[in-house]
């Protein structure tokens, strides 16, 4: 019988240890605060939105840098500049074929 308990307390802690670390996790994907320098558009490769409704605390815009991921106040003006110029660097560029004519021999 003391086997039985000694087997569901040592169940119940790894349960508890495994749900803390899985929330810690989560948690440390989320930016907690922006990021005071504005960035050049140059140097930002990517960007992904993340909303307070993903488990987060805040809205922000997280900006893939060289090495590393830089969180931003989405409703700064140089943070939606710098989500267009990468939008505008990833829309394929469309060939100018309109209004051109061949000639053929």
């Amino acid at each position: 019988m003391a086997g039985r308990k000694v087997f569901l307390i040592a169940a119940l802690c790894s349960l508890l240890i495994l749900t803390t670390f899985t929330g810690t996790t989560e948690s440390a994907s989320c930016c907690l605060r922006y990021t005071k320098r504005k960035l050049h558009c140059k140097r930002v490769l990517g960007y992904t939105i993340q909303n307070i409704g993903t488990a987060c605390d805040i809205n922000a815009v997280i900006f893939h840098v060289p090495g590393r991921f830089l969180c931003a106040n989405p409703g700064k003006e140089w943070a939606q500049t710098a989500m267009k110029c990468v939008d505008e660097r990833r829309r394929p560029l469309r060939s100018v074929t309109k209004g051109r004519t061949s000639a053929s021999p």
